[in-house]
């Protein structure tokens, strides 16, 4: 049973991630959440608040309509190493310096006037993008503490 709990949280809980920090988040929040000082620690501490939350409306109903045996510990554990390091790398200059250190520096630029490879529009001006480098390594960043606060909430 626990490889098909786990396999049930951390579906519901990569749905809520996508919700919570894409359509729960506000605009503020996405916008102030990497500033220096109380600023951006306040911001992102909102949205984390937020996102945590929306996992927890996500997972309750799934755990309770699937009969998984859930603990409350194993929640407060996963739910709280997820929302822990979700406020560390969206302050933004905790991830780009990750980034730097594991020699992704220039991909997490890709997709920005600071790459050497940017797009740009026929007057060679930056063009704008669907995505980022930045945006890219921080959702796999995430994905991976999902699946680790997935493992303990199916297995504490």
């Amino acid at each position: 049973m626990t490889a098909a709990t786990f396999a049930a949280v951390f579906v519901a809980l990569f749905v809520a991630h996508s919700v919570g920090d894409h359509w729960v988040q506000t605009s503020c929040q996405s916008a102030a959440k990497g500033l220096p000082g109380w600023t951006g620690r306040l911001a992102v501490a909102r949205h984390v608040a937020t996102l945590t939350t929306t996992k927890l409306l996500v997972l309750a109903p799934v755990a309770y309509l699937l009969g998984l045996d859930l603990s409350a510990l194993g929640l407060v554990i996963g739910l709280g190493v997820d929302a822990v390091t979700h406020w560390w790398a969206d302050r933004r200059s905790t991830l780009a310096w990750l980034a730097k250190v594991t020699g992704k520096a220039e991909f997490y630029s890709l997709g920005t006037a600071a790459h050497p490879a940017h797009p740009v529009t026929a007057t060679g001006t930056p063009a704008a993008t669907l995505g980022t480098g930045a945006y890219a390594l921080d959702q796999s960043f995430h994905h991976v503490w999902l699946l680790i606060a997935s493992v303990v909430i199916a297995t504490v």
